[in-house]
């Protein structure tokens, strides 16, 4: 099976929450609300200043993939 990227996640539990989930190595969920990450596996093979060049990019990323699923919620 083919995953995607991200997934969108919510939880009526956390209703002002909007979660994304990282399927792609370093697997992690990010909350939009405040941009907290939680990882679910740790990056092994990346020192510190790498894994957070590398967020800094993912969390833009993962920005980018909301709003536009949010788009394509409105077009319907």
């Amino acid at each position: 099976m083919e995953l995607p990227k991200f997934l969108l996640g919510d939880n009526t539990d956390f209703p002002e929450d909007i979660f994304i989930i990282h399927l792609d190595y370093p697997r992690f969920i990010i909350n939009l609300k405040d941009d907290e990450v939680e990882f679910i596996e740790e990056a092994e093979d990346l020192d510190e200043a790498e894994l957070n060049a590398e967020m800094e990019g993912l969390v833009v990323l993962a920005n980018e993939f909301y709003d536009r699923e949010m788009e394509r919620y409105e077009k319907e």
